[in-house]
């Protein structure tokens, strides 16, 4: 009886076994450019004497490469993404904010997303402390920055982007600040308690765009993933993720504070080179076909300038599958 009951149990890991594979057969899985996090761009930027003059190490993901001098910075190599590390020139003074970071991980590296307080004080010209959130993204980022007002719009928001995966995968590890509450700080208003926790988040959007006579951009949305981290955690490999396609509203797993249209307000370069805000006015059907492709790892949920100092959010090996 318990030779059969054994034997039993290991036909049932072999069939398991062979059935994982057999679904691993018939998804075939891509690397996002870039995605191992391999490869780092550092830009040594040297900031203002009235600030220190110290240079700074501003990293890019993207060719490995050094890059010395306050240039400003456009993505390099075919790399699709934009992070939160920013050079800015604010009244005449050079600032850079460094809130991801390159990080060993076996034989190469993963992208370390940092929850932070950053401050520029200067008496008599200029006062500032920001919460910078460390966050990667498919796009760039319109430098210098010449203020903390509407930080959206400094950034071009997704990339063009055609194809229809089943489900997102990376790898990742959370590490959770241990405060309550969250801290908002715009760099000139009082610093003030944001009631609720902060959790790192992965979000992936498909988008079908299009622009009207006036450059105004518009939106419907194809495809949905959001997940926040409620945990810290170790390292978690190859976790997937459904892409949800169409209207997703009466799906078990929506979330509408998570998920629903315009959940946030995101930017893109019109045909007219404008920086304008991309609408959001409706959900697609399974049939539609996507244009543009906005994908964010965040160590913050709650948008710019909120969040909890100490919060981290380990990035690797970032594949879609199909």
């Amino acid at each position: 009886m318990i030779q059969k009951n054994v034997h039993r149990l290991l036909m049932t890991g072999f069939v398991a076994f062979i059935s994982s594979l057999s679904l691993m057969a018939q998804h075939k899985v891509e690397m996002l450019p870039f995605g191992d996090m391999d490869q780092w761009v550092d830009r040594q930027i040297k900031e203002s004497s009235i600030i220190g003059g110290n240079t700074k190490n501003v990293y890019a993901i993207g060719p490995t490469t050094v890059i010395k001098g306050d240039q400003v910075y456009k993505n390099m190599g075919g790399s699709p993404w934009g992070t939160s590390n920013v050079m800015a020139k604010v009244a005449g003074i050079t600032k850079t904010n460094t809130s991801v970071f390159p990080e060993k991980r076996g034989d190469g590296y993963c992208a370390r997303l940092d929850t932070r307080m950053e401050s520029v004080k200067v008496m008599g010209l200029v006062n500032i402390t920001v919460l910078a959130a460390g966050s990667i993204f498919t796009g760039s980022v319109h430098e210098p920055i010449k203020g903390t007002k509407n930080p959206q719009k400094m950034l071009q928001t997704g990339i063009p982007f055609t194809k229809k995966p089943v489900a997102l995968q990376f790898d990742y590890k959370v590490k959770m600040s241990d405060r309550e509450n969250r801290i908002r700080a715009t760099g000139f208003s009082k610093i003030t308690d944001v009631p609720g926790k902060d959790y790192p988040a992965a979000i992936l959007f498909l988008q079908k765009r299009w622009e009207d006579a006036n450059g105004n951009v518009y939106a419907k949305r194809i495809g949905t993933m959001v997940t926040y981290y409620y945990h810290s955690t170790d390292w978690k490999n190859n976790a997937t993720y459904e892409i949800m396609y169409g209207d997703i509203t009466n799906r078990p797993e929506y979330k509408s504070h998570m998920m629903r249209l315009q959940v946030t307000e995101n930017y893109t370069v019109n045909s007219k080179g404008e920086s304008v805000p991309i609408h959001e006015v409706a959900w697609g059907d399974e049939n539609d076909v996507p244009t543009h492709m906005c994908l964010q790892f965040t160590s913050s949920h709650g948008g710019a300038y909120i969040g909890s100092p100490g919060n981290t959010l380990w990035i690797d090996n970032v594949k879609l599958v199909y």
